[in-house]
């Protein structure tokens, strides 16, 4: 095996061996070796730093702080990078989540990086990472920048997927709209309403969380970048901030804006903590969907049975011929994972020690993990299950004929006492509803056909429907 080759370089600290044909510097190099466990830092917040970057040189240049064919030599780098695969990208931004609180070596992991591959590309220009790459900026700015880029970003991709979500509910919405069946509470029966306007309750939910989310986003668009070290925005030169924000905001499509207070910016993540807030809300009703659909699809025999899910691989190595909702025991997984992501981000925004947080990178790592995996499994439960969805019509009918419950229905007639009276005895006697309520002699027959009319019952109203 060939000996890997190394070259020393230094830095404020001292000498440090570094592979020979490694981009990155000695800062990289000794977080690389200093914290070696956890997930590896996001590859987006590796772009978004770029593209910070790349903004700030040519913002820099613009205002008379950076020498133009520095700028220039800046850019070009980046603009090779932004070109790379994920793949490629990883082999230069090795680090990990679990460093320094602010980012600082992911920082100047992307300072060192751009600044050697500037050099390679326009030799001669001697381009540093702190004095060029890094000019006017601080990490304890930069990095809380990034952080709202991506998860900004993030949303944009999750969006789409409840969207989804909501109009596969209303295909089965209107399809089921006047199948009747029985409704619980409390895990016991209650009186009838349809499939569909159950299904319209999911969708009003997720149609909430969706404008939970894009009413809360836009705190995401304020940016700390101009505050550098504590907020006061020593050595960013005046009008470069704005312009950043204008540069960035044609990359990403999104307002993003600099007039905000900068002692906030960099000690304080209340966008983040407030968003996921609404990730979290999203999850528990993803929940309560995913467990009302595997419930209601249990079976098929010896369970509920009233929904019938697609078959999307084999439920058992032993078992020949199960079937199991896999889709929905992915969401309630990811759900989980949501959940103490949100315990991690509600704990690390109250870590803004004086002038700031030092839980910046675990912090966004929680938040992306979340957005990404509610964005896969939602869009799987939307594919994989609602889209093959059917109902058991007969089963619906058989646990409605033999519900108790219906006797509500004649509440209105004898009173509630009699009603009650007539439920509690079919139960005792094991026979139907109606068999009880003509013993009772308090209702006829016809009247009982009349009253126990189970669509009129669910006050159905078709313009109920989610459009």
């Amino acid at each position: 095996m060939e000996e890997q080759e190394f070259r020393i370089e230094s830095d404020t600290i001292g000498p440090v061996k570094i592979p020979k044909e490694a981009l990155w510097g000695p800062q990289t190099e000794r977080s690389r070796n200093n914290f070696p466990s956890g997930e590896l830092m996001p590859l987006q917040i590796v772009r978004a730093f770029l593209h910070l970057k790349k903004a700030a040189a040519e913002s820099n240049v613009e205002v008379g702080d950076e020498p133009k064919e520095k700028g220039e030599a800046i850019e070009d780098a980046i603009d090779h990078l932004l070109a790379l695969s994920d793949e490629e990208l990883r082999k230069d931004f090795p680090l990990h989540v679990l460093q320094t609180g602010s980012g600082t070596q992911s920082n100047m992991n992307v300072n060192e990086v751009v600044a050697n591959l500037a050099n390679k590309l326009h030799p001669g220009l001697n381009i540093l990472p702190n004095d060029d790459v890094n000019r006017g900026q601080s990490s304890n700015d930069t990095f809380p920048t990034a952080m709202n880029i991506v998860a900004v970003e993030a949303l944009d991709k999750l969006e789409p997927a409840i969207k989804h979500l909501i109009d596969e509910l209303v295909v089965k919405e209107k399809l089921y709209w006047k199948t009747v069946k029985v409704g619980r509470t409390h895990l016991q029966d209650a009186t009838p309403l349809t499939f569909g306007q159950e299904l319209s309750g999911y969708i009003s939910a997720l149609k909430h969380d969706l404008e939970y989310i894009q009413n809360l986003k836009p705190t995401l668009y304020e940016l700390a970048i101009g505050g550098t070290a504590v907020g006061t925005g020593l050595n960013a030169a005046p009008g470069m901030t704005e312009k950043i924000a204008g540069k960035l905001s044609k990359v990403y499509g999104h307002e993003f804006k600099v007039d905000t207070n900068k002692f906030w910016g960099l000690a304080h993540h209340s966008g983040i903590n407030v968003v996921h807030g609404a990730l979290k809300t999203l999850a528990s009703d993803m929940f309560k969907i995913a467990q009302d659909v595997r419930f209601l699809a249990s079976g098929p025999r010896a369970g509920y049975g009233e929904l019938n899910i697609p078959a999307n691989e084999p439920g058992s190595s032993i078992m020949p011929g199960k079937v199991n909702p896999t889709q929905a025991e992915a969401v309630t997984m990811a759900v989980a994972k949501v959940l103490g992501n949100d315990t991690t981000i509600s704990f690390t925004a109250s870590q803004g020690n004086f002038e700031m947080n030092v839980f910046k990178t675990v912090m966004i790592a929680a938040f992306l993990d979340s957005c990404d995996i509610l964005t896969g499994t939602i869009t799987g439960f939307a594919d994989k299950m609602i889209h093959g969805l059917t109902v058991n019509e007969e089963r619906m009918d058989d646990l409605l004929e033999n519900s108790l419950m219906t006797v509500t229905a004649l509440s209105p007639h004898i009173g509630y006492h009699d009603a009650a009276k007539i439920a509690q005895a079919a139960d005792k006697e094991g026979t139907t509803l109606k068999e009880a309520a003509l013993k009772s002699g308090k209702v006829t027959e016809e009247q009982y056909d009349e009253w126990m009319d189970f669509m009129q019952m669910t006050n159905i109203d078709r313009s109920n429907i989610e459009e």
